[in-house]
Formats: C-alpha cells, sequence, structure tokens
C-alpha cells in the first residue's frame, strides 16, 4: 500500500493502543507527514515519568507516536521536538534516543539468531558451513564485523562453487562483531556461520534487514525488511 502524505495543517496523529486496529491500519511518520502500514516504523510511548520510550514490539500500552525506522528520522523527530507536539503535553526525550532504538533492534536481531540456533538453524566454523553450502541448505551467511577479508573471500568462493548462480546472492549479515555471535551461539570464537533454510532463518534475516535499514537507511541484501515491530498474532 503507497504511503499517503498528510496535510502539514494536520497535527500528526497518535494510535489508539497497541493492540487497536492491528489488522490492515496505519500509521502517520511524525516526522516525514506519511500514512502507511507499520511496517518500518517504531512506535513510541510515553512513561509514567513523562519518558518518551521506544517500543520496538509495539506492545506497550498508552497512545503512540510512530517514527520511520531510520536514526535520521529518529533524530530528526528528537532535533525538532516532534514528541511533544505528537503527544500534545510536555513530555522528556533523551538525546541519545536513536542509540537506545539500535540497541533494541539489534537486541532483537541477537535474540532471533540465539533462537534459531536453538533450534538448530545455525551452523558455526569454515568446515561446517562450506559443508551446509554443498549441500544447498543455506539460506544466509553470518560474517563477524570484524572478520579477516580473507576469510569472507573464502567462503564467498565456497558459495559460489556450490551454486555459481545464486551463490552471490545469498544475503549476509555482518551487523555483529564474533563476541556478541559468541554469546548469541553459546561457543567460542565464531567468525562465520550459516543459517540453514527455514523458518528461524527467515525471521533472523529479516529482524538483521530491520537492523540495517535502521543503521544506513537501505538494504544491501535480499532479503525484504521485516515489520520492526513484532505484532501479535
Amino acid at each position: 500500500m503507497a504511503a499517503t502524505v498528510v496535510n502539514d495543517a494536520d497535527e500528526p496523529t497518535l494510535d489508539a493502543g497497541p493492540l487497536t486496529g492491528r489488522a490492515g491500519s496505519e500509521r502517520t511518520c511524525i516526522v516525514h507527514r506519511r500514512a502507511g502500514a507499520p511496517d518500518g516504523l517504531v512506535r513510541f510511548v510515553v512513561g509514567p515519568d513523562d519518558q518518551v520510550v521506544p517500543d520496538v514490539k509495539a506492545r506497550l500500552p498508552g497512545r503512540g507516536a510512530w517514527v520511520t525506522a531510520t536514526r535520521p528520522a529518529v533524530a530528526e523527530a528528537v532535533k525538532r521536538k516532534l514528541f511533544a507536539r505528537a503527544f500534545k503535553r510536555e513530555v522528556t526525550v533523551a538525546p541519545d534516543l536513536p542509540d537506545l532504538v539500535e540497541k533494541l533492534l539489534e537486541a532483537q536481531a541477537i535474540a532471533a539468531l540465539s533462537l534459531a540456533n536453538k533450534a538448530g538453524a545455525v551452523v558455526a566454523g569454515f568446515a561446517k558451513v562450506e559443508g551446509a553450502l554443498a549441500e544447498g541448505k543455506v539460506a544466509g551467511l553470518v560474517h563477524a564485523s570484524d572478520a579477516s577479508d580473507d576469510g569472507v573471500r573464502k567462503i564467498g568462493q565456497a558459495a559460489r562453487r556450490a551454486d555459481p548462480d545464486t551463490g552471490d546472492r545469498l544475503p549476509r549479515v555482518t551487523a555483529f562483531t564474533s563476541l556478541q555471535l559468541d554469546l548469541a551461539l553459546g561457543r567460542m570464537n565464531v567468525v562465520h556461520a550459516a543459517l540453514l533454510a527455514g523458518g528461524p532463518s527467515t525471521n533472523v534475516l529479516a529482524r538483521c534487514t530491520a537492523l540495517e535499514v535502521y543503521r544506513t537507511g537501505s538494504v544491501t541484501g535480499a532479503t525484504p525488511p521485516a515489520p520492526v515491530n513484532e505484532p501479535k498474532h
């Protein structure tokens, strides 16, 4: 559904609560003044202490304001004091709110990776990744952000050997350090891993894409962005 531009004369609208009008509803970004599906936006609510709180799962009580899920958009909302205008009251907005949103989205992506690992959908280590590629089981590749260029290149070569047509188009995740991968996968010195085809890996790739879009404003991989918020089904 195409986004609808809201008349600048209109006040930014709030939703009526986290569970209201879930199916087919639209939300208006208070920065860009465009109405559209809540996919790709972040919800914010006001806590009991008048602090603006990011609600990345769209489940917190109270009326919510929505912002396009990119760092520049959240930073603009802070700079222009748009949360006070949207909520029509004095609110406290942390200057590091864009950083907090990124940390929450990163935590979602890491949690998805950890769950996929527990479901048996992740293999780690060069030999296991190469083997999974050869068997045609890989939905995406994970490289630590501090991985060596040589290691990444060798994994890429293995992907092309396994499938010359699509090996270069496998989604790549490079959002996490080796230490973060160690913690998510419960093992030491993880530099390269593979996501095996299936639902858990699809969720990992979608969450990582949402994080990438927030950080960079664009998608470099082949995976479409997931809804940043995680509505209940």
